[in-house]
């Protein structure tokens, strides 16, 4: 406090009765956060114990990550803290999803052991938009079923709702699951191969089966044969061929035999798991056992 009766401090003053440094001092004070009630004879700042109040203000809003603009607005009065605050958490909410992301990627990188141009790649897809989402699923959706639900019209939705989009504030996993799925999405082969899958499954659909269910053929098969299983049902018993028949009637039987034991199965697999990892639910059963029955089952019709 000098010595004039006045009560007032100067910068050095306020400094040692604070613990802040001179120098940021002045900045808050050259920023308009903290302006001095006036100046000595010689030009130096002066603050008075209102200035100690307000300078431990704009500490606390500092130390919460305020930029210095919404600190002077909130110390002339202009806004208010918690008005600020709300839009700071806002912030914050986006910067912790970019984090997650920024996680996510890194994460990913270092397990797969990425190229520059991989990780590039994998940062992309990570930060696409909601709208930039949709439209590689929509692509997907394209290529995949148009033609071929003319017969089923509920096919395509009911594939397309089960495709999710990333939530607003997403997991590492969810965003790590997201990047494999949106890769698979945008894959050739992978596409190419989901429409032959469709294609088979669609295949000879009478009038009375009912709409939205011309994905069901190998459902269908795999739970007949988990029900043969439960039966003690062998699979090259003769009675394992009814089993086929009612699902497959007078399909090739070696042509789905193919099928089922082709790589896509395992691509069809993983597919699901990543869907549900995306949804943040527990993936669907993959009824391993049931699975191998139709292959034996299968095997044991064809002499193979």
């Amino acid at each position: 406090m000098i010595d004039d009766g006045t009560g007032l401090l100067t910068i050095g003053q306020l400094s040692r009765s604070t613990g802040l440094p001179v120098r940021t001092i002045r900045y808050w004070s050259d920023a308009g956060a903290l302006p001095p009630v006036t100046r000595s004879g010689g030009g130096y700042r002066l603050y008075d114990a209102g200035s100690v109040a307000r300078l431990e203000l704009i500490r606390t809003l500092r130390e919460l990550g305020l930029g210095l603009d919404d600190v002077r607005r909130v110390v002339a009065g202009e806004t208010t803290v918690a008005e600020v605050a709300a839009t700071h958490v806002a912030a914050l909410d986006a910067q912790i999803r970019s984090l997650k992301v920024t996680r996510a990627v890194l994460s990913t990188v270092a397990r797969r052991g990425s190229t520059a141009e991989e990780t590039t790649l994998m940062n992309r897809l990570a930060r696409l938009s909601a709208a930039e989402r949709k439209h590689i699923v929509d692509d997907f959706m394209a290529e995949t079923f148009d033609g071929l639900d003319t017969a089923d019209p509920d096919i395509r939705t009911r594939l397309r709702f089960g495709v999710p989009d990333l939530p607003d504030d997403p997991t590492t996993a969810q965003v790590d699951a997201w990047v494999e799925l949106a890769e698979l999405l945008q894959d050739a082969g992978f596409r190419a191969r989901m429409r032959r899958m469709v294609e088979f499954n669609a295949a000879d659909r009478g009038p009375d089966v009912p709409a939205g269910t011309s994905l069901w053929l190998m459902s269908r098969l795999v739970q007949l044969a988990g029900e043969a299983r439960e039966r003690g049902l062998a699979p090259d018993a003769p009675e394992a061929a009814t089993v086929l028949t009612e699902v497959l009637g007078a399909a090739d039987r070696a042509a789905v035999l193919e099928r089922m034991t082709s790589a896509s199965q395992t691509e069809l697999a993983r597919f699901r798991e990543l869907l549900a990892l995306v949804r943040g639910t527990e993936p669907l059963p993959t009824h391993r056992e049931a699975f191998a029955w139709v292959v034996a089952a299968l095997h044991a019709q064809l002499g193979s």
